[in-house]
């Protein structure tokens, strides 16, 4: 918030506690204890609790039935919804400019494709990725309010026994999920001795889910795990694997792929480019881009950056893959050093410059690793500023805590002389993934 609010008209920080969901007086001693262990951020920005922001929202519209303001203007499909901030596709810092328009549009897409698999008013949604995340936000929240569906919110998954209830209180029908939380899921002894057998599908995203882990549970808990592609800069989803339902009523994916990213959503055209712009054929990768009422306005107050990724309508994701002869989508790869840990996206410069505030760094790089929990792990280089400088990784992890999410903080650091560099002086990432591999 301290990075996005000076540059944004936020007048004021609407916040909220697990607490307010208690009685008093268990709210009073949940809420002491988050003060005490310090879980509760200062802003310095005014703020305001979100039962009363409710209240005075309540109130407004109370007013507005019955007091008629020809000056108000009613808000429209293309007034901005939201700023949903993402590192974009070159690492920056960027607020993707949602319209109601584009949420609506998303909402619909995902209503239309899902109106074969799902029983709108029937259902019951787990959300346990977090919904500050475009993922859960548009496809738990909105979706699963827009369709109906009881929501079932667990506040933190960690560790994964707190997810346990949840199962046990509801009959869930569907959730969403990465790679990540299957596997942790698929781990713990009380899920595998009595899975969700109600539970019908788990809607990946994030980062491809691994065959083994969505063989695995699908043979466990019976349900269907289906993938999609999305980006906060498409309010998020862009294409989903289809499904539909099988003589017997079981959820069946339609199409005989598995691990693909899915078809275009309808009213969404895709194409692989070159670099040059023009489109690819079919199989052949390239950078996707997208185009669709999904598709967001521009970036906050970065014109060049907008003009950058959208060009004549169409969204260059920054992503690479490639379209086969039925438009079905393969990820491929990922453009420049992007690294995705539990399906959230780190960007090695921030991690960098982060490090780089070290006093006794000199030099640092920053390279994703494979990593059987969390896809991938940052791995931080580190040259310290004299060779008999008492560094450690731990000094390192320390100093990242005071800055970064705990995502984003390396998980290992080497300590090397100097970093291997091309002619100009740029790190050659792809030497020190070699060495990590090595090293591993």
């Amino acid at each position: 918030l301290k990075q996005v609010v000076p540059n944004t008209e936020v007048r004021t920080v609407v916040v909220s506690s697990i607490s307010d969901f208690f009685p008093f007086f268990l709210r009073m001693l949940i809420a002491a204890k988050l003060r005490l262990s310090g879980q509760v951020p200062k802003l310095g920005l005014p703020t305001t609790s979100l039962s009363s922001a409710l209240r005075q929202g309540m109130v407004q519209l109370a007013k507005a039935r019955f007091v008629s303001d020809k000056g108000t203007k009613a808000t429209g499909r293309e007034d901005l919804a939201l700023l949903q901030y993402t590192g974009g596709t070159t690492g920056a810092s960027k607020g993707a400019m949602l319209t109601h328009g584009n949420l609506l549009a998303n909402v619909g897409q995902i209503s239309e494709i899902t109106k074969n698999s799902l029983d709108h008013g029937q259902e019951t949604v787990l959300t346990v990725l977090p919904l500050y995340h475009v993922f859960a936000f548009t496809i738990n929240l909105l979706f699963g309010f827009h369709s109906g569906a009881h929501n079932v919110l667990v506040p933190n998954p960690r560790p994964m026994k707190n997810v346990r209830p949840a199962f046990r209180a509801h009959e869930v029908t569907w959730t969403t999920g990465v790679n990540t939380l299957l596997k942790a899921l698929l781990a713990e002894r009380w899920f595998k001795k009595s899975p969700p057998k109600s539970l019908r599908a788990l809607y990946s995203g994030g980062t491809p889910t691994q065959p083994a882990v969505l063989q695995a549970w699908e043979q466990t808990v019976g349900g269907v795990v289906i993938e999609g592609y999305g980006l906060s800069e498409a309010s998020p989803l862009v294409t989903f694997n289809p499904a539909t339902r099988d003589t017997a009523g079981v959820l069946r994916r339609t199409h005989s792929r598995v691990g693909g990213a899915g078809l275009p959503l309808p009213g969404t055209d895709m194409r692989i480019a070159a670099e040059d712009g023009k489109a690819l054929a079919p199989g052949e990768r390239g950078e996707i881009t997208v185009r669709g009422p999904q598709v967001m306005k521009g970036y906050w107050n970065q014109p060049q950056e907008t003009e950058r990724v959208l060009r004549d309508g169409w969204l260059r994701t920054g992503d690479i893959g490639c379209l086969d002869e039925s438009g079905y989508l393969e990820i491929t790869d990922r453009k420049k050093d992007m690294i995705i840990v539990s399906g959230f996206k780190v960007f090695p410069n921030e991690v960098e410059a982060c490090i780089a505030l070290h006093p006794d760094v000199a030099d640092v790089a920053v390279v994703g690793v494979p990593d059987e929990g969390t896809g991938e792990a940052v791995r931080a280089f580190v040259v310290p500023k004299s060779p008999n400088q008492k560094l450690t990784a731990e000094d390192i992890r320390a100093h990242c805590r005071e800055l970064l999410v705990n995502y984003k903080i390396p998980r290992s650091v080497s300590f090397v002389m100097e970093m291997p560099k091309n002619s100009v002086g740029k790190v050659l990432r792809r030497e020190l993934r070699g060495r990590a591999g090595a090293e591993t």
